[in-house]
C-alpha cells in the first residue's frame, strides 16, 4: 500500500508541477519512448541473469506491493511456541519432541501457532535444529556455526531479487537516453520540416532521458530498498530462533532462553517480558 502511495506522490509532484509550470501533459506521452526504455530494460534482465535469478525476480515483486508479514503477534507466536518446546523438552527430555518435529503438521503445540506453521522456512529451520539437538552429536558451538552459514545462505539467496532490481533501476537513465538519441536522430532526418515540427520532435527526444531518470529514481530504484528491508526482516526470524536454542544448548531455562530470543527483535516488534508471558499463557489455554 505505502509503495502506491510512494508512486502517487511522485507522479503527483513531477507531473502537476510540470502542468502547474504551464506545461503540456500531453506531450509527455511518448508510448514508443516508453516501449524502448522499457523494452532494453526487459531484454537486458534476460541477458544479465540466469533462469534462477529471473525467476526468483518475478516472484518476489508481487511481494513489495504487501505489508510486513513480521508483525509483533509473528514474533510472539514464535518465541510462545519455542518456549512450549523448551519446557517439553526440559520436563520430558529430548526424545519428547521427536514427533512434534518430525510432522509438524499433526504437533498439538505446532498447531496452536498457525500463522508460524505455515511458514515452511520457519518450521524447517526450527525442526532441523531441534533434530540436531536431540541427536545429541553436536555441541552449542558446532550448531551455532552451521546455523550462521545458513542464515547466511538464506540471506545471499534472498539478496539476488534486490541486486537484480537495483541493477535495471541503474540502467533506465542510460536506456532514456538511448531513446532520447534516437528522437535525435530522427530530428536530424527531418531537418528540412517547418520550425514548429522540428521543435515537437526535439521536446519528444528529450522525453526519453526523462522517462529512463523517473523511472530508475521515482519507480524501480526505490524497489530495490524495500526489498532488502524485507530481507533484513525475515533474516531476524531466524535470528530470534537461533538465539533462543543456543541459550538453552547452553544450560538456561526456557523462560530465560526466550527472553535471550525476545531481545533480538527490532524494538517496533519486541513484546514486553509480562506481555510475552501472557500470550503464553492464553495460547496453552487454547
Amino acid at each position: 500500500m505505502l509503495v502506491i502511495i510512494g508512486y502517487v506522490i511522485v507522479c503527483g509532484s513531477v507531473f502537476g508541477g510540470f502542468a502547474m509550470a504551464g506545461g503540456h501533459l500531453a506531450a509527455l506521452f511518448q508510448p514508443l519512448e516508453l516501449l524502448m526504455i522499457g523494452g532494453a530494460a526487459f531484454g537486458a534482465l534476460f541477458v544479465g541473469n540466469n533462469g534462477k535469478s529471473i525467476k526468483a525476480t518475478l516472484k518476489a515483486v508481487p511481494i513489495l506491493f504487501k505489508g510486513s508479514n513480521f508483525t509483533k503477534k509473528r514474533y510472539m507466536d514464535l518465541l510462545a511456541l519455542l518456549f512450549e518446546m523448551l519446557t517439553k523438552i526440559r520436563r520430558e527430555g529430548m526424545m519428547s519432541i521427536e514427533k512434534d518435529i518430525e510432522n509438524p503438521e499433526e504437533s498439538t503445540i505446532f498447531s496452536r501457532y498457525p500463522d508460524t506453521l505455515h511458514d515452511h522456512h520457519t518450521i524447517e529451520f526450527i525442526s532441523d535444529y531441534l533434530r540436531l539437538m536431540v541427536s545429541g552429536n553436536m555441541d552449542a558451538f558446532q550448531i551455532e556455526n552451521l546455523m550462521d552459514n545458513e542464515i547466511e545462505t538464506h540471506h545471499e539467496e534472498a539478496h539476488v531479487p534486490a541486486h537484480v532490481i537495483a541493477k535495471i533501476g541503474d540502467g533506465l537513465p542510460a536506456f532514456g537516453i538511448v531513446a532520447a538519441v534516437m528522437g535525435v536522430v530522427h530530428t536530424m532526418e527531418s531537418v528540412g520540416a517547418p520550425p514548429a515540427e522540428l521543435g515537437m520532435l526535439i521536446a519528444h527526444a528529450l522525453v526519453g532521458t526523462f522517462l529512463g531518470i523517473l523511472l530508475a529514481y521515482g519507480f524501480v530504484g526505490p524497489l530495490s530498498g524495500l526489498l532488502e528491508q524485507k530481507i533484513q526482516e525475515s533474516s531476524k526470524m531466524f535470528q530470534c530462533i537461533k538465539v533462543t536454542l543456543l541459550a538453552s544448548l547452553n544450560g538456561f531455562a526456557p523462560a530465560i532462553a526466550v527472553e535471550f530470543g525476545r531481545k533480538v527483535l527490532y524494538s517496533t516488534e519486541r513484546p514486553g517480558f509480562l506481555e510475552l508471558e501472557e500470550h503464553v499463557k492464553q495460547a496453552k489455554a487454547k
